[in-house]
């Protein structure tokens, strides 16, 4: 997997989305499990109302849950944000973030993307964050033909991209790009390919 050019692209494309505004582990974590089944304009006003009412990890976790699912309500996969309080609450009693992503992987609902999306955006940790959007760019980049629904393509992918991370990138930023460019030109049913940075 070749990604030269993918970061440059990136700098110049990337859209301006509120949750890249922050870095920080909460604001990253609240974006991702929002994002999941759920397209990206749908997401922008939730979050905003979300931080604003929730700005950190305590006062969700102190939440009462008719506010929590007031401010859910609409976005549905209501185990997504119970999950998430539940995580608030071991994260407050912990006294932080975990910063690896096997670390964050122990806290409810963390799965090995949301994992790998916190632990490289907001702590610069070497992780893949692989969703639909990076094994869909995986696979046409290297002609896979199996279904990304199997297990052992998404490991393959997952270790094709910390393989392809340069040492030297910001692996958030890195992670983000691919995640970018299967969102924005590397679609699932007209991709773009003549604007490919990679291709």
């Amino acid at each position: 997997m070749v990604t030269e050019g993918l970061l440059p692209w990136y700098a110049a494309n990337r859209r301006d989305l509120p949750w890249r505004k922050s870095r920080e582990p909460y604001a990253v974590w609240v974006s991702e499990i929002m994002l999941q089944q759920t397209r990206v304009e749908a997401v922008i006003p939730y979050y905003r109302r979300f931080m604003q009412a929730l700005p950190d990890v305590r006062a969700l976790a102190d939440a009462p849950e008719e506010q929590l699912l007031k401010l859910w309500e609409g976005l549905g996969y209501y185990s997504r944000v119970r999950n998430m309080q539940a995580a608030a609450g071991q994260i407050v009693k912990r006294g932080g973030f975990p910063q690896t992503a096997e670390e964050l992987k122990k806290l409810k609902g963390f799965g090995d993307y949301t994992a790998g999306a916190v632990a490289s955006i907001a702590f610069a940790q070497r992780a893949a964050a692989v969703d639909g959007n990076v094994l869909r760019v995986w696979t046409r980049m290297e002609r896979v033909g199996e279904s990304i629904k199997i297990p052992s393509v998404k490991r393959a992918c997952t270790r094709a991209v910390l393989e392809a991370m340069p040492e030297e990138a910001d692996p958030g930023q890195y992670n983000q790009a691919l995640m970018e460019l299967g969102a924005t030109v590397c679609t699932p049913r007209s991709p773009d390919c003549a604007h490919c940075p990679v291709q």
